[in-house]
């Protein structure tokens, strides 16, 4: 099952700021709706640990993201592979930040794929909760940023 989802928002800070932001872990990760903790490997390669709740199913996932492109200050994309309850996500998401007067413009797209038993079980749940969680987590870098 594919999740897409994408937007845009301004913020008053320098592209530059804004990028060093998005490309910290220390500053963003924590911003993950339910997010219990990380683990730093080498500049490009963490691994976060979030709550997940679906239906009947609980439990805590661990996914593991790269910073798979860094051209500061216009872009920034993760990837990430991880292991849900009941099934394995893979995803990547990424950030385009451009000029917009005397701040930043922030447009940001990204996929979600889950596989295993998760999606026969909460099947219509998956898409709703995920966009739902990708728009806190946007409100969050847009609070953080402001």
């Amino acid at each position: 099952m594919a999740i897409k989802f994408n937007g845009e928002f301004e913020v008053k800070r320098t592209p530059e700021q804004v990028f060093d932001f998005l490309t910290d872990p220390q500053k963003f990760a924590p911003l993950l709706p339910e997010f219990q903790g990380m683990s730093v490997e080498d500049p490009t390669h963490f691994t976060v640990k979030v709550n997940v709740g679906i239906s009947h199913i609980k439990g805590t996932a661990n996914v593991r993201m790269e910073l798979a492109q860094a051209e500061r200050p216009t872009r920034a994309q993760y990837k990430g592979q991880g292991s849900v309850a009941g099934g394995n996500v893979s995803l990547v998401a990424g950030f385009d930040v451009s000029p917009n007067g005397d701040g930043a413009r922030v447009a940001w797209q990204g996929e979600a794929q889950i596989f295993g038993r998760l999606t026969s079980v909460a099947g219509g749940l998956l898409e709703p909760l995920g966009r739902k969680n990708v728009q806190k987590l946007i409100n969050g870098l847009q609070a953080a940023l402001s």
